[in-house]
């Protein structure tokens, strides 16, 4: 039987959290901070049953999912700042 997993690019408590802790973090502490975050995503899949090809699917649209929530944040505060 296969096992259909949530989009992780529909997880989106989870890339607005992401997304907010890597505006704050910088250099070393973001690599961090994203490596662990990865580590416990492909871990979690992984003991769901997923296969390596479909944990790095579902990581490169999670990554992708945050880069745009980050995109979006950047364009909130120039938006911000331009009234300002």
């Amino acid at each position: 039987m296969t096992l259909a997993h949530f989009p992780a690019d529909r997880r989106t408590a989870d890339i607005r959290r992401c997304a907010q802790a890597l505006l704050s973090l910088h250099g070393e502490e973001a690599n961090l901070f994203w490596r662990q975050e990865m580590a416990v995503f492909a871990r979690t899949l992984a003991a769901q049953g997923a296969e390596p090809a479909e944990i790095s699917h579902q990581a490169a649209l999670f990554m992708n999912a945050v880069q745009m929530e980050l995109q979006h944040l950047f364009a909130e505060d120039e938006a911000l700042d331009a009234w300002a």
